[in-house]
């Protein structure tokens, strides 16, 4: 009888031991699969990065009277880059930021007509805007694993061992406030 009952603790010991693995094992995936999204966001905030300078240089000498803009461009890019380190809450703000200026660089150049005809500047625009879209789909993919994760880590039964383990909150890639509102629209 003893046996039996030795046998049967076991058993469950086992078992919650099993379930304390799986968990553990799911959690450990969902976390790499953030980790991996993030690593998507970051090559293309990395071209991005890389795409800007090219873009500063080439509309330089048409824009002579812009300065201001283009200073304002570069700086918005350095401090993108330094926020790189900061997390997915301070370099989406330094992201949305070098956004904004990117969008006061490409109203000014539609002031400059052999700037707009410049195919150096098309191209480089064409492939800013490329990545700029590439960049959407990998914060939403980013975002959905985050999600994935939070939900994990706070619902029963992984809520019990994830704190145990260390499995702590991601925080969401932010788009930036104007992007959230909706456009008004008026016809004429």
């Amino acid at each position: 009888m003893e046996f039996i009952i030795l046998l049967v603790i076991l058993g469950v010991v086992v078992l919650l031991a099993l379930v304390v693995v799986a968990l553990y094992n799911g959690l450990v995936q969902r976390r790499l699969r953030v980790d991996e999204a993030w690593s998507q966001i970051d090559v293309q905030l990395k071209r991005r990065h890389d795409l800007i300078p090219n873009l500063v240089n080439a509309v330089r000498g048409y824009m002579e009277f812009e300065q201001e803009t283009l200073q304002n461009v570069t700086q918005a890019r350095a401090d993108a880059v330094a926020a790189g380190a900061q997390g997915p809450a301070d370099q989406a703000q330094a992201e949305n930021a070098l956004t904004g200026t990117l969008r006061s660089l490409f109203a000014v150049m539609e002031n400059y007509p052999d700037l707009k005809a410049n195919q150096n500047v098309l191209s480089l625009q064409e492939e800013l805007s490329t990545t700029e879209n590439q960049i959407s789909f990998s914060r939403q993919h980013y975002n959905a694993s985050v999600r994935d994760y939070n939900t994990a880590i706070a619902t029963v039964p992984a809520v019990f061992i994830a704190g145990m383990f260390g499995f702590s909150r991601r925080d969401f890639f932010e788009a930036e406030p104007e992007a959230q509102q909706v456009p008004e629209v008026r016809l004429r």
